[in-house]
């Protein structure tokens, strides 16, 4: 017996080694009578044109993937609703169905599939229930519609989902009944569901972590314990997770069973990520020169997601206008501080600027809060005390204040650093109360965005921007730098110097400072040249004014050029090419590079 099985096992060793095929095998692929949707769709299902496109194959391969393909292609057949198709897949002109699995020939010449797909399958009947309120159903599941075996399971997944917005955790298909009709082509379906009764959070249990402590992973967590049940409370608790950045994975898993009082438990497992990061940046312009920024980072200072980031960044080198500036700033950031979706903060920031008309520096200190209302809306608030010591050809000047920053930001964008559809609004207020000789008043300022996405796979892409800045109460003199407006450069008019626009009515029209209202305006065309280079037109114009909107003491200029993206998973690196259009405030091409979209 042990020589009879060596003897097979070296045959068969020796049937795999002859059967290597060094080329492509010669297949036909015939479909009769389908779309060309349809066609495309069955090619995509059958493993065996993917085999026998190989350079090296055997033949043991090829029958094996021809034999799985028969239940492959009926699959997407009854996928896209047609049951009484028929198959045939020949090997060297025998049926593959017929040829034994361990009995395949050394060499495979020809291939032949034939799909002959019939009539499209109708819904005769389409019955699912009972239904929670408000659960949406798939269009075409309804007498009439397509009868896609893929629109029954929609139908059904949507059926569970809703029970599931409704508390009922345990939702299932109970029982299902799908008959075909061949005479008439159509397909009555009905589905049963079982609600199960109605839950409520119970308790969630923790494990895999390291670092952290178990209060306070419970508290980012915020796990409803107590609440009528809802899948997008569970989504909610993982995104407070995730956004802390201190886990490289998080998983939150219910219960298989329902626990006493109709509770559901849950179970948590993190892993954490390393706990320090350093990232660095770069962006250059032929006016504005080399701006570098780094920071660095460390997501879970003493055990409970305390976030602390050092900042450091150097602008304007080699620039034409005026020095370089300077600024190093120091964050450190407590989660679920007050509730599980707010932060709280202190921020300090040492700041040196050396612009064309005035050098200054500033330092500021600041606390605040921020909540996450939902995955879209975010707010902050917060208290901060500012000096700055500013030099001018007035002489030597100092500001106080202390402010109340305060704003709101909606973000609804696909995708934040190349979008293709959404919206994106900032608004901020800041009221300030002057100290000594500076001045008391607000700051408004909002940014807003929008993109429209259009061709095949969005290929096309307007975009828009509409930028305004307002200062009320204290007057241009008295009002800090910080907060007043300048127009010109990468983040507002491109094709203009850096912050060439502002105003000069102080000391008799001989000091430029900023202006206390700003309008600035943008659109863009991108295109995709190919799937990594990208084509973008722009037009940029921006508005100053010293003291009111439009009282004669303003200006206007605009740019406009093309840009250049290559597009990378971290976002499009940009070259854009700019030239001034209107206004005196620049002349030449200005160049800008960096990574990400303008806006």
């Amino acid at each position: 017996m042990r020589r009879s099985s060596t003897a097979l096992l070296v045959t068969l060793l020796v049937s795999q080694i002859g059967s290597v095929t060094h080329a492509e095998v010669p297949l036909r692929f015939d479909t009769p009578g389908a779309s060309d949707d349809l066609r495309a769709v069955l090619q995509a299902a059958s493993a065996t044109r993917e085999t026998a496109a190989k350079d090296v194959s055997t033949a043991q391969d090829l029958v094996a993937a021809a034999r799985a393909d028969y239940t492959r292609i009926l699959a997407a057949l009854y996928d896209q609703g047609y049951y009484s198709g028929r198959i045939s897949i020949r090997l060297d002109g025998r049926e593959a169905a017929t040829i034994p699995p361990l009995d395949a020939p050394d060499r495979i010449g020809s291939i032949a599939i034939l799909i002959e797909s019939g009539a499209p399958f109708r819904f005769g009947a389409a019955e699912i229930g009972p239904l929670a309120p408000e659960t949406e159903l798939p269009p075409a599941f309804q007498p009439g519609g397509r009868a896609a075996s893929g629109t029954i399971v929609e139908s059904a997944r949507a059926g569970v989902e809703g029970w599931r917005q409704y508390g009922h955790a345990k939702a299932e298909v109970s029982g299902q009944s799908i008959r075909a009709n061949h005479a008439t082509q159509t397909l009555d379906a009905r589905v049963v569901l079982d609600p199960g009764p109605r839950l409520t959070f119970g308790t969630m249990s923790m494990r895999s972590y390291e670092r952290m402590k178990p209060r306070r992973l419970a508290k980012i967590a915020g796990y409803p314990t107590g609440k009528r049940f809802d899948p997008d409370k569970l989504d909610e608790v993982r995104a407070r997770l995730r956004r802390t950045g201190i886990f490289s994975s998080v998983s939150l898993v219910e219960s298989e069973t329902i626990s006493p009082g109709n509770t559901l438990d849950a179970e948590l497992i993190v892993t954490e990520a390393k706990p320090r990061r350093i990232g660095f940046g770069a962006e250059l312009s032929s006016n504005d020169g080399v701006d570098l920024s780094g920071y660095w980072l460390h997501r879970n200072l003493w055990g409970g997601g305390e976030r602390l980031r050092f900042d450091a960044e150097i602008t304007g080198l080699g620039g034409t206008a005026g020095g370089a500036d300077y600024s190093l700033g120091a964050r450190i950031e407590r989660p679920a501080t007050l509730s599980p979706d707010t932060s709280a903060y202190i921020e300090t920031k040492l700041e040196k600027r050396d612009e064309e008309d005035y050098t200054e520096d500033s330092f500021s200190l600041a606390f605040g809060l921020s909540h996450i209302f939902n995955d879209r809306l975010t707010g902050e608030l917060a208290i901060e005390y500012n000096w700055a010591e500013i030099a001018d050809v007035t002489g030597t000047r100092q500001f106080r204040q202390v402010a109340l920053p305060m704003g709101l930001e909606w973000d609804n964008r696909d995708d934040p650093l190349d979008a293709t559809e959404g919206y994106y609004g900032a608004l901020d207020v800041t009221p300030y109360k002057g100290l000594g000789d500076t001045g008391s008043g607000a700051q408004i300022k909002g940014d807003f965005r929008t993109y429209r996405g259009f061709g095949t796979d969005d290929r096309f892409v307007l975009a828009g921007r509409a930028q305004f800045g307002a200062v009320y109460g204290s007057g241009l003199a008295e009002t800090p730098r910080e907060y007043l407006f300048y127009s010109g450069g990468g983040g507002s008019v491109r094709g203009q110097p850096y912050q060439t626009l502002g105003v000069s009515v102080l000391n008799g029209g001989t000091l430029h400072t900023g202006g206390k209202k700003y309008l600035a305006f943008s659109g863009e065309l991108r295109g995709k040249v190919t799937d990594s280079i990208g084509l973008v037109g722009f037009y940029d114009v921006g508005y100053i004014a010293a003291e009111d909107f439009f009282d004669g003491v303003d200006g206007w200029h605009s740019g406009a050029g093309i840009g250049l993206r290559y597009l990378t998973g971290i976002g499009p690196i940009r070259l854009d090419l700019a030239a001034p259009v209107d206004g005196d405030t620049g002349d030449g091409m200005q160049i800008y590079l960096g990574i990400g979209q303008a806006f």
